[in-house]
């Protein structure tokens, strides 16, 4: 039968635009997991939260993200009357995101006190990361000072003195923003990125028992935060990691006065432009010893992996957000008589889109059950936590570099201009893999997991659990080649990315195949099935590849 081609329309028309979606009610597949992470009265509570959250992002909060982004902050050293008295100047922009997320939806408070939307207990990872997964739709670099504030109250709760605790934990958890003490860390130096060890600010004893910090820290996120943790090289201390103590700065003192440290300059960066980055000076600025000072670096650790497993997070949103992206411009553009989701290849090509965004918030959510989990005392989930999350940050963080590219291809021409949301996604999605550890460190950091902390074990039981309750076929010796590759790769590092890919790609397809069979929703088994075909299984190059060709419409039509 013929089909009589589509007209196309010219003008304005003739040019998607998703703008105002509701990116909530535009992902079904949300919906249908949350019952697997999260009880069904907290559901009740959290989903009218999404709801809103979810026109935001594609709405208002979208368009101050792209405000902010243009209109970047500013450094002013003195005031107008010459004090010295640094400050950032910020866009309305982006203090208006601020309210949405510290005291609207209180991403940073909801993991440490009751009260967040009326719940009478902190709410469970899976609730946080899923506004999380949401808000970074729209905005990737706020996320980062919401992270920071999180981690560190995290941190201080963990290893910090009572008073300390007692002073500043209420007010890095307030959702008033006139109380709120935003939180940062300080860690990377000039010759100390990733190499620690190389840490060269100075910490020295002051009769008070407090320290003076003296050196300077080459790139400091959210500058201007009221709390920071910095690392340091304790006075006489021994040579190495064992020598780099953990510290408490505040910007201000508890007497009123300013700290003694300053903002050189603010970076120009590629991405997370909203957000302020800098240089900070530290000229003896008071600062409180954290923990044992021979563990600075491991006490960090933990706030570290928080950041880790929220950039996974914001990696899987902001992939979501390209799928959305280029979904509704498939189905909408014309042309060549047919719209583009008709043409085998922008299907193969959305399908692949999807099927990375899908894997990573799979293993999301599978890392944040693991860290309730883990929070809650139970022993078996903290060497499961403890390799999830630097699987999630390696691939997820590159996936989402792959996929925003691809939707600035989907959209064309107009995915290159600054107007539409595709360069901002790209420019952000880079960040993912440097942040907290590039993608050779955090790959690495899966061998230590493994090798240290009986990562590998924790998540082989995960894996058998999970098959045993819903079996993908090719997956169990799939794993076993993984794990074997893993054990390789402790005495050939040059294995371990490799390896970590391997051990996040069975992973995730295993998990998407169980939440599919609980969730009865074939087309996540079909992606499920995909992951293990694209990404694992050896494939011929020169061989027709139709496996999928049938069940694309369907799977596309359903995303």
């Amino acid at each position: 039968m013929h089909i009589r081609p589509l007209s196309a329309p010219t003008g304005p028309e003739a040019v998607p635009d998703a703008a105002g979606a509701n990116l909530w009610r535009a992902d079904p597949a949300f919906a249908r997991l949350l019952p697997l992470y999260l009880p069904e009265d907290l559901r009740a509570v959290l989903e009218p939260q999404l709801d809103r959250l979810g026109a935001l992002a594609g709405g208002a909060l979208d368009a101050l993200a792209m405000t902010a982004d243009r209109n970047g902050p500013e450094l002013i050293h003195r005031t107008r009357r010459g004090e010295d008295a640094q400050s950032i100047a910020y866009h309305p922009a982006y203090r208006e995101m601020e309210r949405l997320a510290f005291s609207e939806f209180g991403l940073a408070a909801m993991s440490h006190r009751p009260g967040v939307f009326g719940w009478p207990a902190p709410l469970p990872p899976a609730a946080k990361y899923a506004l999380t997964f949401l808000f970074a739709q729209a905005e990737f670099g706020l996320l980062c000072p919401v992270s920071m504030t999180d981690s560190l109250a995290r941190t201080l709760r963990r290893y910090g003195p009572k008073a300390l605790v007692e002073r500043y934990l209420p007010l890095l958890t307030s959702q008033d923003l006139d109380a709120l003490h935003q939180g940062a860390m300080f860690m990377t130096e000039q010759g100390a990125g990733s190499d620690i060890a190389a840490t060269a600010v100075a910490a020295r004893p002051n009769p008070d028992g407090t320290w003076a910090l003296s050196g300077d820290k080459w790139f400091c996120s959210n500058a201007d935060a009221e709390l920071a943790l910095v690392l340091a090289r304790i006075e006489g201390a021994a040579a190495g990691l064992k020598g780099v103590g953990l510290f408490l700065l505040a910007r201000t003192l508890p007497d009123g006065t300013p700290n003694r440290y300053r903002i050189v300059r603010l970076k120009e960066k590629l991405g997370t432009r909203s957000m302020a980055s800098g240089e900070v000076r530290l000229e003896g600025a008071t600062a409180w010893l954290i923990g044992d000072p021979e563990a600075g670096f491991k006490q960090m650790a933990d706030m570290v992996n928080n950041s880790r497993l929220s950039n996974g997070v914001r990696a899987a949103g902001m992939m979501r957000r390209c799928v959305h992206e280029a979904l509704h411009v498939a189905r909408h553009r014309i042309a060549f008589g047919r719209r583009l989701i008709e043409m085998p290849l922008m299907r193969r090509q959305l399908a692949k889109m999807l099927m990375r965004a899908e894997q990573a918030r799979s293993m999301v959510f599978t890392t944040a059950e693991a860290l309730r989990r883990a929070d809650a005392g139970e022993e078996a989930a903290r060497p499961l936590l403890r390799i999830l999350t630097p699987l999630l940050k390696y691939r997820a963080c590159r996936d989402a570099r792959a996929v925003a590219g691809d939707a600035m291809e989907v959209r064309g021409g107009c995915g290159y201009i600054e107007e539409w949301p595709e360069p901002k996604l790209l420019r952000d999605s880079h960040l993912g893999s440097i942040w907290e550890g590039t993608s050779n460190i955090v790959a690495l950091d899966v061998l230590r997991a493994a090798r240290r902390e009986g990562g590998l074990a924790a998540l082989d039981s995960l894996v058998q659990e999970r098959l045993a309750e819903a079996p993908l076929e090719h997956a169990a010796p799939c794993f076993a080649r993984a794990a074997a590759l893993l054990e390789r790769a402790q005495g050939d590092e040059a294995l371990a990315r490799s390896a970590a890919a391997a051990l996040y790609h069975v992973a995730s397809a295993v998990v998407m195949n169980w939440e599919a069979a609980r969730t009865a929703d074939a087309h996540r088994a079909a992606l499920a099935a995909m992951v293990l075909r694209h990404r694992v299984l050896p494939r011929d190059p020169l061989a027709a590849e139709d496996a999928e060709a049938a069940l694309l419409p369907g799977l596309l039509e359903a995303a």
